[in-house]
């Protein structure tokens, strides 16, 4: 009796960065792959339309990962937001329930285009993951087999320790931000332009401006005597940039509310919007304000507990 095939499944995800593999926990991977575009002429007396292949693009490759082992994922991130730009070429080997490599892809000069956080909120008990997005130059003309042994899939006690609801937010004066209960998800862009040139299939391509954005979340009103004087300051008297400026970071806490994993620095912080969150009548909840500040630059402070230097 002839024997059944069997079927590749999703599962497992091991991450290796110019030859050197990670133990990062992959949530999840996507992209990667390539996509024809098509163009269209008009030919004849009767417009007969004629379509053909033109040139080829590169999905991006989007990445969730875990903090523990993402040591070199990090300091990628930090070399891009620091415009000391690096490509980077590396392979995904995806792996079944069992740890057994089905295939593999690969990829070379990838530029980091986003680095998104999650959403943070005081009463999550969800475990939070980093996620990124990769444009490669160019990608294996086919995902190899797998082979080998198993990979080593592991999520580390570091990573079980971030969860979404362990943050703390400092801003130089005001102090009562470290009782913010919530902040938005926020995404910080690489730019890159594509240049087609000569015969080649795939567009060559090169970083351009960074965007960071800007950054909303809820305090309860309570906390807000001196986040309103800001507000005054710039709002209703025109405190003018950069003197109404601040410096700030945010932490990303361990479980127990103290250990510092690693923290975002925030520079030329400024104060765009207060206002009253939405509530409902007699509803059990306690009266919050809603803030949006902007962020000039951001960078990755690698001192914290997961030793990334």
């Amino acid at each position: 009796m002839k024997a059944a095939k069997r079927v590749s499944t999703a599962g497992h995800f091991e991450l290796a960065i110019d030859g050197h593999k990670t133990t990062a926990y992959l949530k999840s991977v996507e992209g990667g792959s390539v996509k024809n575009n098509v163009t269209t002429e008009i030919t004849g007396g009767h417009l007969q339309q004629i379509k053909h292949l033109s040139v080829a693009e590169i999905e991006p490759i989007t990445i969730d990962f875990g903090l523990s082992g993402a040591k070199d994922i990090l300091k990628w991130i930090q070399d891009s937001w620091r415009r000391e730009y690096s490509r980077r070429s590396g392979s995904i080997t995806h792996a079944n329930f069992d740890y057994r490599p089905t295939f593999e892809q690969e990829f070379f000069e990838g530029i980091i285009t986003e680095t998104i956080f999650p959403a943070l909120d005081g009463g999550s008990k969800d475990a939070g993951y980093l996620k990124i997005k990769v444009q490669p130059e160019r990608v294996a003309e086919a995902d190899k087999p797998g082979t080998g042994p198993r990979i080593g899939g592991i999520m580390g006690s570091k990573q079980k320790q971030w969860i979404l609801s362990s943050f703390r937010l400092h801003i130089e004066g005001i102090e009562e931000m470290k009782h913010v209960n919530h902040i938005d998800s926020f995404t910080i862009k690489q730019g890159i332009k594509k240049l087609h040139t000569g015969l080649d299939r795939f567009a060559q391509i090169e970083p351009t401006k960074i965007e960071f954005p800007n950054i909303t979340g809820t305090i309860a009103q309570g906390y807000c005597k001196d986040l309103f004087k800001w507000h005054e300051q710039t709002g209703y008297k025109g405190a003018a940039d950069p003197k109404s400026q601040k410096h700030g970071y945010l932490e990303f806490l361990g479980p127990d509310k103290s250990t510092v994993l690693f923290r975002l620095m925030l520079d030329e912080i400024g104060l765009i919007h207060l206002s009253t969150a939405a509530s409902t009548a007699n509803a059990d909840q306690l009266k919050r304000t809603k803030f949006e500040l902007f962020v000039g630059r951001m960078d990755i402070d690698a001192t914290g507990n997961l030793g990334l230097e």
